[in-house]
């Protein structure tokens, strides 16, 4: 896995964690930059939240939670997604139901509430606009499209491995590239399977003391290719603890991008002050 990348398209979610979710204002325009690129926002990504037990009327709640952007320099596009807060109240249903996917047969089945948000994203806020698959082709891209990179943290990193699976079975972008970052498990071994077969070109990203990617269990199963990172530093010795042991700590996009700067010749990115050790 290139780190460098790793670093920059982390950093351009986090462009998308930064615009809160009940901002609906389109992004359209703005200029973002991650790991020393600068990218064109093309669209805002909207999507209705994360339906759980705790709060079902989530469902109706619509919020940003993306964007598709493209480099200024060789016009390489980049779909970026975060998560919600609705995923802690997802760990407590301890309910994870498994439907079909929805938009390639034969590809097993994939998490109920995933694949009920995942089929909400879309590229207007109107509730019937065209999702982001119908749209992408559609797009007016300012320059043209180079490389296409889908990039998800938590459940965005979920809804990251639906998109990028239906981007290269049914449209034109066939190749695409993808780094989710705390993603949990978002199918079962069939639908695993049919996801490795087709993205060829997937790097999965996760922290060995975070709880979100060990979710859900099995029959779930996790895609490839998975990428570790240690926060207990054991060589040289004594161990060395690199990040407070909290679950918000060990699941923080802040903390991946500061373990994953750790493996880079660059410049350390500083963890949340909440979680120096």
């Amino acid at each position: 896995m290139d780190v460098r990348k790793a670093i920059e398209f982390g950093e351009l979610v986090g462009q998308a964690v930064n615009i809160p979710a009940g901002d609906l204002t389109n992004s359209a325009g703005k200029t973002v930059s991650a790991g020393g690129t600068d990218y064109t926002v093309v669209t805002t990504i909207y999507a209705n939240d994360l339906a759980t037990d705790v709060n079902p009327g989530r469902a109706a709640d619509e919020v940003s939670i993306g964007l598709i952007c493209q480099s200024a320099v060789g016009g390489d596009v980049a779909i970026a997604i975060r998560g919600t807060t609705a995923v802690l109240e997802w760990i407590q249903d301890v309910k994870f139901d498994l439907v079909p996917c929805p938009f390639l047969v034969g590809a097993g089945q994939t998490e109920e509430g995933f694949t009920d948000m995942y089929q909400s994203l879309r590229t207007d806020a109107a509730p019937d606009s065209p999702t982001v698959v119908k749209a992408l082709g559609a797009l007016e891209f300012p320059r043209p499209v180079g490389s296409l990179t889908v990039c998800g943290y938590s459940l965005g990193g979920a809804l990251a491995t639906l998109l990028a699976l239906d981007v290269a079975a049914n449209t034109t972008f066939r190749d695409p590239t993808v780094y989710t970052y705390a993603s949990p498990r978002v199918g079962d071994s069939l639908f695993a399977s049919t996801y490795n077969q087709v993205v060829t070109a997937s790097n999965r990203i996760e922290n060995r003391l975070d709880i979100i990617p060990k979710l859900p269990p099995s029959p779930y199963v996790h895609v490839l290719s998975p990428y570790e990172l240690n926060p207990i530093r054991f060589s040289p010795p004594p161990a060395k603890v690199l990040v407070e042991f909290t679950p918000h700590c060990e699941h923080s996009l802040a903390t991946y991008l500061y373990l994953l700067s750790l493996q880079s010749s660059g410049a350390v990115i500083p963890l949340e002050t909440a979680c120096q050790p």
